[in-house]
Formats: C-alpha cells, structure tokens, sequence
C-alpha cells in the first residue's frame, strides 16, 4: 500500500543530516541501514553503501532513481544459477570463445611488434 500524499514521502532524517551541505565529489560512502528511506532529489550524485544484512552494497543515485527505496538496489538474496546439463555446455562454449579471442588478440599484438 502506498503511503499517504498529505504525509508526503519518507526520508530517513539522519540520512539527509549525512548529505546536508556537502558535495557528492568530496563525500565519499555514505553507509545506511535504512532500506525504507525513499531517493529524494538532493541525494542525486551521492554514493550510498545500503546494508543488505551481510555487507554495504554501493549505490550510486542518479535522477531516475528519484522516488524508489534504497533497498530496491541493494539485493539481499543472490541469485545462483539454474543448472543442469545445458547450462555446463553453454558455459563451455562461452569459455572456449573467450580463450580463442585472447589468443587472436595476443597473435595480433605479436605480429604488429
């Protein structure tokens, strides 16, 4: 359920504290918990490192982001492959064309020396 429009949206207030009067250049990570806290427009050019319940995930804001959470970017399940039979195949293949491209790359260095 969305929140109330009179209430208006929810900023974390020790969040905008961080932020408040300084540059995004010279301000480095700025470490969160706070996964609810909307994207409002001031925090755009911000770093932000959203805990995801095991390390800090680094978010970097930029003017699309403005109205989602913090914690839509930071992904706190990691996604494992489906598998099987195919998916090794594939992989193979994929890994056969990466060594076959350095060796191209590497034979073409070679040859300008």
């Amino acid at each position: 359920m969305a929140r109330s429009i009179k209430k208006g949206p929810f900023v974390e207030p020790r969040l905008l504290k961080k932020i408040q009067g300084k540059k995004p250049d010279d301000t480095g990570l700025v470490k969160t918990w706070s996964r609810r806290s909307q994207i409002s427009p001031e925090m755009i050019g911000f770093i932000f490192g959203v805990h995801n319940g095991r390390e800090f995930i680094e978010v970097r804001v930029t003017e699309d982001m403005v109205g989602h959470r913090l914690g839509e970017f930071s992904l706190t399940r990691k996604f494992i492959r489906h598998g099987g039979k195919m998916q090794k195949e594939l992989e193979q293949k994929k890994k056969e064309s990466e060594i076959t491209a350095a060796k191209a790359a590497k034979a073409s260095t070679e040859a300008k020396k």
